[in-house]
């Protein structure tokens, strides 16, 4: 059995999107594939690829110590994929009911590129399982679900917790100037569960804030020209910069650039936005920043 599940960028709306913003993200063309093969024995012989072909993780679990959710080991990641597993075992026991299996896993980008290997691997998990990838993700890592919609959907979306339910629309962004909207790669990971503990312990009352983003979530599929998409997205981070009191990566790294630079996701890590009438490879390169991608072959928009 093959599973596979999008990649992920958060474009508008991080941080407000935990307290019921209507928030806008875009699935990758990058992603994860999960293959699972029947096995005699009792146990799950798992191998994960990195996008290189390279063996990141590779491990031997007894099913038992799956629907003990027996996490004895010091290895982290073991501990993780083991609760994940175990999560997915009391949603439908049948599946390790009377089986073992050959699990690999293959990312078809670079793990360190934060696209997503945690919730990929979740939603293939809830694939395999048969169960639902939303609630897999709140009792195993938790986090706002939005990534968990880009693993299923081949087109942009609006994403909105209502109720403590995901609320997903596809929705059409396909901009005349999206040849002028790339990804650059910062190669500086940024752990999100300490960004949103930061956002947390700064927050006032933000009930006019969300409700502004949301109307700017609707007002971004609206935008018509590069300038106005530029002007749109500044204006969003300096009213985000005053809530987390931290300045704009734009003002911190890049302030003599000629166009926008955005924050994606937590602030400070991976992947930036960049807009601009000229091609900006050249400056980004020139600050030693090697990975820029055009927005037609990062972005899947059906």
């Amino acid at each position: 059995m093959e599973f596979y599940s999008n990649g992920k960028l958060f474009i508008l709306g991080e941080y407000y999107v935990l307290e019921g913003a209507k928030v806008f993200a875009l699935p990758t063309k990058f992603g994860q594939y999960l293959n699972v093969f029947p096995l005699k024995s009792k146990t799950l012989s798992w191998k994960s690829y990195d996008a290189d072909g390279s063996v990141w993780y590779n491990d031997e679990i007894a099913v038992n110590d799956i629907i003990s959710n027996n996490q004895s080991s010091d290895d982290k990641v073991r501990n993780t994929l083991i609760d994940i597993l175990h999560q997915a075992h009391l949603m439908n026991p049948i599946i390790l009911e009377n089986n073992g299996f050959l699990v690999e896993t293959k990312l078809t980008f670079p793990r360190n590129w934060g696209l997503g290997t945690s919730s990929t691997l979740i939603n293939n998990i809830a694939q395999w399982f048969q169960i639902d990838a939303f609630e897999l993700l709140q009792k195993s890592f938790g986090g706002s679900g939005f990534d968990i919609a880009c693993a299923q959907k081949n087109t942009p979306v609006t994403y909105q917790i209502v109720n403590n339910k995901p609320i997903v629309d596809q929705v059409r962004f396909n901009p005349s100037f999206k040849k002028h909207i790339y990804f650059v790669y910062l190669n500086k990971k940024r752990d999100s569960k300490d960004a949103i503990a930061n956002f947390k312990k700064k927050q006032k009352n933000l009930s006019a804030e969300i409700q502004q983003v949301s109307q700017m979530t609707d007002e971004l599929l609206q935008i018509q020209d590069l300038q106005w998409f530029i002007d749109f997205f500044k204006k969003y981070e300096q009213n985000l910069s005053a809530i987390l009191e931290t300045p704009t990566i734009q003002k911190e790294l890049f302030p003599d650039f000629n166009g926008l630079v955005k924050s994606l996701g937590g602030w400070g890590g991976d992947f930036v936005m960049v807009a601009s009438e000229e091609n900006p490879s050249k400056y980004f390169k020139n600050k030693g920043y090697e990975t820029i991608i055009s927005y037609s072959d990062m972005i899947l928009d059906g």
